[in-house]
């Protein structure tokens, strides 16, 4: 039969336009001769004898297995072996050993018939290679032992125990063992270990991402104990709540959680905030964290619910094939996407694969969608790795979930400890055991090391502390850091970590430390206990408050609408510390000398805010506009009263001003009056006859709001009147600029290049600009009368962990002034804040 008589059969498949990209064509049994023309076109066969391996594979490689090796058979056709390549597929034999000129392989990469050429895309083979086809055809297709384009068997998979290499010292480090047998095999010695005040910074900022205060930095640089470092890193790893908050970003990053984003209005996405938060601050075993996302509880379903995208999405990103891509890269160190869509062309993930594990988390049959075509078919239920055990496919979901979890956590799954390990290695050094770390079929550079790591793992209970105290006291984290370019730009060779930057939120908290201006509200609520490192502990106010509402059953049945809250107050001086706690049902704008502070519509919450710099010496005065919501939980039309739509409402709010031993705390209660006039609630010096006495409800813990009676000390303490840290608030511009991501997408390791951006926000931001102008006024309130030496020595030691140079403390004095001026302050805090000395961990 003719091509032409082939391409006419093709034409009545309703398969035609994917049979079009087949290597070998329709499903026919044989073809027609070439004709004399074509075979005056053929390339000569090459002249010499053809080196398999050298000549052909290559071609091979680069050719032809993105559609017919590594497990794909596009047209039934595999080059797995010699045997399948010449066997050929639909359209029958391949090859015809010892006569080139009659093998339909040749005619295929001639590209004779135009609307059957191999490849289909890509570059075409050149004359020189279809010469070096024909000779190895003629020659007898010689097959190099051993070589095989099928698909391999995964690496970095199967659980494997090394011996641990022996060791001169009696208590080294396992970590050192393997390292040291690697240094002598890339002929490397190994340099001085870095000294106490670099181990110190480095430690802090990776277990909990604070820079270390000044006082626990001296007291450790003052220890005298041989084991100080392993005792530092067990006292930080034990500071449960300043772990928990800096991993969480961590996690956020890889989980796709955070605080507002896309999805969160309508309900199209889940938080799982609290669950990760207890999870890490219980330090919870990795393999049940694992579990509990793979087949989630409630409180964890956010991650495989993924995202439901508003109006028409890829058939790759259904929650459903969200799930199999995330589960699959998270723990498994495998990026699904390619083969979401289509058989990969980067690897050999196929489109069954996917949709087999994306198909466990449908509620019913999932078709098969090939690039948004459908395809009429369903993938067998499976996960990637079949070879850790099968799913249940007549199992309900609830069923082939506790199977999956079950499967992944397994400890045959090699795969999962190893691809945590690799996270925390490339996490503290740079650079992964094995990279790119999503990527857990390529070798590692150091195999024995990542297969030894990933067993101790397992075998002390999947605790994520115990393999961060292994890394972090091993002799090669303390070497001194090189920089990237001495070992990226080349085949990699580990000298010592690699210089990192700080993280968006580690470089907020720090500024936090340097300036005494952090967050004023967590974008959610926590059960933190609060601590010396990170939010500073607090005292209760010295007043007891009220609810409060406009009518005096408003507890029970408050009509819903408007009502406006007002006290006036005075001070004798200006507070150094000023924050409110409010709580309102439903909502309500806080302003302070009309000046608006903030706003909450979450009734369950404490919103903490700082309102120092809105106060003045004197009278100023207080306004709260609150909302009462209908019963559907919509906003009432301004002035409008609806009958029948009474719920209950009411106020509670504390303020805590201090000016040293001078308090001036006041709180919600009998003193405040209300109005229902918009006009000018917030505008000052109002008629006292125009404000009537507010109903007391009753005290703190009343129902039905029930809230502790120490809930303004718990929200003081979990803020630390202003420092709450980066990783609990949602992104702002700095954070942004700086690299922190929108977790719309699974990212397991952030870029870590300056940008323009990050430049630019560093140098002209209004964001870090407020911070500094806002640090510099604290800091001269707190240090009233403290000589510029003393300003300067104080903010070095807190952002660099030393005293500056005589020369640096000259310039310092020359830049604050003498009297210390808010501006020279500020200067010196931006110019500290642009040290690669501050921003890098060395």
């Amino acid at each position: 039969m003719t091509a032409a008589g082939r391409l006419d059969l093709a034409a009545m498949n309703h398969w035609s336009h994917w049979i079009a990209l087949l290597l070998v064509g329709t499903s026919l049994s044989g073809k027609a001769a070439l004709t004399a023309e074509q075979l005056a076109q053929l390339p000569p066969p090459a002249a010499h004898k053809v080196n398999f391996s050298q000549e052909i594979k290559p071609i091979l490689e680069a050719s032809c297995i993105k559609c017919h090796g590594r497990g794909r058979d596009r047209g039934g056709y595999r080059i797995d072996s010699r045997e399948t390549t010449i066997q050929g597929g639909h359209s029958g034999e391949a090859i015809v050993p010892g006569q080139s000129a009659e093998s339909y392989l040749i005619e295929l990469v001639m590209g004779f018939d135009p609307d059957n050429v191999m490849p289909q895309k890509g570059t075409k083979l050149t004359r020189e290679q279809v010469g070096l086809l024909r000779a190895w055809i003629d020659q007898g297709v010689a097959w190099d032992a051993g070589v095989s384009f099928g698909k391999r068997e995964p690496i970095n998979l199967v659980a494997r125990r090394p011996e641990l290499p022996a060791s001169r010292e009696r208590d080294a480090n396992p970590v050192d063992r393997f390292m040291d047998a690697y240094f002598a095999a890339q002929k490397i010695k190994a340099p001085r270990i870095v000294d106490d005040r670099t181990y110190a910074r480095r430690v802090y900022l990776d277990v909990l991402g604070l820079l270390p205060p000044p006082e626990e930095l001296e007291e450790f640089l003052a220890d005298k104990r041989g084991d100080k470092r392993a005792r530092l890193v067990r006292r930080l790893l034990a500071d449960n709540e300043n772990y928990a908050i800096h991993w969480m970003t961590f996690w956020n990053d890889m989980l796709r959680n955070d605080y507002r984003g896309t999805g969160y209005i309508d309900g199209g996405r889940k938080q799982i905030t609290h669950w990760l938060y207890a999870a890490l601050v219980r330090n919870m075993p990795y393999d049940r964290f694992v579990a509990e996302l793979v087949d989630p509880k409630p409180e964890s379903e956010g991650f495989t619910k993924g995202i439901v995208w508003r109006g028409v999405v890829n058939a790759s990103q259904t929650p459903q094939m969200q799930a199999a891509q995330n589960v699959s890269q998270v723990f498994m160190g495998v990026n699904l996407k390619c083969a979401s869509c289509h058989d990969s062309f980067i690897d050999d993930w196929t489109l069954a694969d996917a949709y087999g594990l994306a198909g466990i988390y449908s509620d019913g049959p999932l078709e098969m969608v090939l690039c948004d075509k459908p395809t009429g078919k369903t993938a067998a239920l499976r996960f990637i790795y079949p070879q850790l055990g099968e799913i249940d496919s007549q199992a309900d979901k609830a069923a082939r979930l506790k199977q999956l979890a079950q499967l992944i956590t397994h400890r045959q799954d090699g795969r999962l400890t190893r691809t945590f390990v690799n996270r925390l290695w490339q996490k503290f050094f740079g650079h992964g055991l094995v990279e790119p770390v999503d990527e857990m079929e390529n070798p590692s550079w150091n195999v024995d090391l990542l297969d030894w790591l990933a067993e101790d793992f397992a075998d002390h209970g999947y605790d994520a502390k115990h393999v961060i105290e292994l890394l972090l006291t091993s002799r090669a984290y303390q070497l001194p850091s090189v920089a990237a370019t001495e070992v990226l730009e080349k085949e990699f060779v580990f000298r010592g970590p690699i210089v990192r930057r700080m993280s968006a939120e580690q470089f907020r908290d720090a500024l936090t430390a340097v300036t005494r201006i952090g967050y004023a509200t967590p974008a959610v609520n926590l059960p933190l206990e609060g601590g010396k490192t990170g939010a500073k502990a607090t005292q209760t106010p010295a007043v007891t408050p009220k609810w409060i509402w406009n009518e005096p059953d408003a507890a029970s049945k408050a009509k819903a609408g408007t009502v406006y809250l007002r006290k006036e107050f005075s001070v004798a001086e200006l507070p150094t510390e000023a924050a409110v706690v409010v709580r309102c049902d439903n909502t309500f704008q806080l302003q302070v000398n009309g000046q608006r502070v903030g706003d909450g519509d979450d009734h369950t919450r404490s919103y903490v805010f700082d309102i120092r710099s809105r106060l003045k010496e004197g009278a100023n005065f207080i306004a709260v506009r609150a909302v009462n919501r209908l019963p559907n939980n919509a906003d009432p039309k301004e002035g409008e009263a609806v009958p029948g739509t009474e719920n209950p409402a009411g106020l509670l709010l504390v303020a805590r001003l201090r000016a040293g031993a001078n308090i001036m705390d006041f709180g919600s209660d009998e003193s405040w009056g209300w109005s229902s006039r918009a006009d000018d609630w917030n505008r000052p010096q109002v008629s006292p006859d125009r404000w009537q006495p507010v109903a007391v409800l009753g005290d703190v813990t009343m129902p039905p709001w029930n809230v502790p009676a120490n809930f303004a000390q718990q929200a003081l303490a979990r803020t630390g009147y202003g420092e709450v840290r980066a990783a609990l608030v949602a992104a702002d511009s700095l954070q942004v600029a700086l690299g922190r991501p929108n977790r719309e997408q699974v990212i397991t390791v952030r870029a870590s290049a300056a940008t323009t951006l990050q430049a630019l926000e560093l140098t002209n931001g209004a964001e870090l600009s407020h911070i500094l102008g806002r640090g510099a006024e604290k800091l001269l309130a707190e240090q009233n009368g403290a000589s510029s030496s003393d300003l300067a020595k104080e903010l070095y030691w807190t952002a660099l962990g030393r005293s500056p140079t005589p020369k640096e403390l000259s310039a310092a004095r020359e830049l604050i002034g003498q009297p210390a001026q808010r501006s020279g302050v500020e200067d010196l805090m931006w110019a500290l804040a642009m040290l690669p000395e501050f921003q890098l961990i060395y």
